[in-house]
């Protein structure tokens, strides 16, 4: 019996506004970090971040949808006990990677303080792959409530470490910039051990007979689609914010404060809507995958649309908000900035308005695509739209006088691609009944073993 198990609705409502407020939080957390560290404080804030996200996405990325849809399914008996192991390990190793590759980074970049925010922030790596574990067990058992406390836990002790450290080591920019990256990492560290404490108090108790747990080959199954989904979009940064830098230094003396407006002010401010959406892209897996699962595709479907009807219903006037009120949220969050950062944020505001709508689609789409079985569309989706992002992005800084508002064009055709790319494969999903039809190939041998141990009993008829 699942006690705290939500409604689609309820859980979506719930996870959203976990989510929204987590990212409310960050956008006022912007405010007096941008007036403690500026243009360029903030430019090096945010170059450090495509690295950390990139092993993030590897360690932690795919969890939480990949085991919400195992444990939703009915088949996925252990799966989160087996992927503490496995993703504990990755993500020991990604933090390791971290560590040796700081160094390297920094010099790519041309940012010697690279180097110590990356080693103060690399242990976050390994704490954030266990939340995911966690939170991708609840979600699978229709619990939103840990994802939303421990994301606004999660962002409440970053803002309250990031402020204090940033603002006491001000005199230092490179010093100030890697003590508010350290504040992640001790709010991760702090959150980690909140849903570990969590779990261990409302996991489920083991069911009189003995089952199978779930072999880890199955978890990668769902989890690896994922995780080249979504490692695509912080390679693509990573890439962007090498190419976009080294190519605004040709035009402008200011590279590193242009990129840090567009990636860590104007897309902190149009990433708002699409918090809130998270929470439908998450609620929808519990819903379409049992559906799915049994062979019911244009039940699943029809879930899935309502989902993304939803999601572009809300989506829509908070993108129309944005347009017409970028100057005033310019100016109450960004009000540090100078007038002509502040004319630029503007206008990156309003030509971005749009990927809130997209992205937040992107978002959902994803997610229904993985619960129908089709996680490797997706995929494909993602490094698609990834590779189109960066060369339309060097093109546009490069032969055009648009400068950063180029990345900001590249992104939105690249978020409208992603989209009409997810809606072709959701329709082409066969309608017809069955399974045995999904990207993964997920063998049916592990539920026929499953459902003969149980009525078998243990030892045999």
């Amino acid at each position: 019996m699942l006690s705290q198990k939500q409604s689609f609705i309820k859980g979506a409502v719930i996870i959203s506004l976990g989510g929204f407020i987590s990212k409310v939080l960050g956008a006022v957390y912007r405010i007096p970090l941008t007036n403690i560290l500026g243009g360029e404080g903030m430019g090096i804030y945010q170059m450090v971040y495509p690295l950390y996200c990139i092993l993030l996405t590897v360690s932690a990325s795919g969890i939480p949808t990949g085991i919400a849809r195992l444990v939703s399914s009915g088949r996925g008996f252990g799966a989160e006990k087996q992927a503490f192991y496995l993703y504990g390990t990755v993500g020991i190793i990604g933090t390791f990677l971290m560590y040796m590759l700081s160094s390297a980074l920094a010099g790519i970049q041309g940012e010697p303080a690279i180097t110590l925010c990356c080693k103060l922030l690399c242990p976050s790596v390994f704490c954030v792959s266990m939340l995911s574990v966690v939170r991708g067990y609840f979600q699978g058992r229709g619990n939103m409530y840990p994802t939303a406390i421990t994301e606004i836990s999660e962002q409440v002790i970053k803002v309250a470490f990031g402020v204090a450290l940033s603002y006491y080591f001000r005199e230092n920019l490179a010093l100030a910039v890697a003590s508010t990256l350290f504040s992640v990492t001790v709010s991760e560290v702090l959150s980690t051990v909140f849903a570990a404490v969590w779990y261990l108090r409302k996991k489920s108790k083991s069911p009189l007979y003995m089952q199978p747990n779930v072999p880890v080959s199955s978890i990668l199954k769902y989890t690896v689609p994922l995780t080249l989904t979504a490692i695509a979009l912080p390679l693509s940064q990573l890439a962007e914010s090498i190419i976009a830098v080294r190519l605004l230094r040709q035009i402008s003396g200011d590279a590193t404060a242009l990129y840090g407006i567009y990636s860590g002010c104007a897309v902190t401010i149009i990433n708002l809507p699409v918090s809130v959406t998270y929470g439908l892209a998450a609620a929808s897996v519990p819903q379409i995958s049992p559906l799915a699962e049994k062979g019911d595709i244009a039940g699943a479907k029809k879930k899935a649309f309502k989902s993304l009807m939803i999601t572009f219903l809300v989506s829509f006037p908070a993108a129309a908000v944005l347009f017409a009120f970028a100057p005033l949220a310019t100016k109450i969050i960004f009000g540090s900035l100078q007038t002509a950062e502040k004319e630029l944020l503007i206008k990156l505001i309003r030509i971005m308005a749009v990927s809130s709508v997209t992205l937040s689609l992107v978002q959902t789409s994803s997610a229904c695509l993985t619960s129908l079985g089709r996680p490797v569309r997706s995929t494909v989706t993602q490094w698609v739209t990834a590779i189109l992002r960066v060369a339309l992005t060097a093109a546009l800084i490069k032969f055009t006088p648009l400068s950063i508002n180029g990345a900001a064009w590249s992104a939105n055709c690249a978020y409208l691609v992603a989209t009409l790319m997810n809606f072709w494969y959701i329709i082409r999903v066969n309608n017809g009944k069955g399974k045995g039809k999904t990207d993964e190939n997920y063998s049916d041998r592990f539920g026929h073993y499953g459902r003969r141990f149980k009525l078998e009993g243990k030892g045999g008829a």
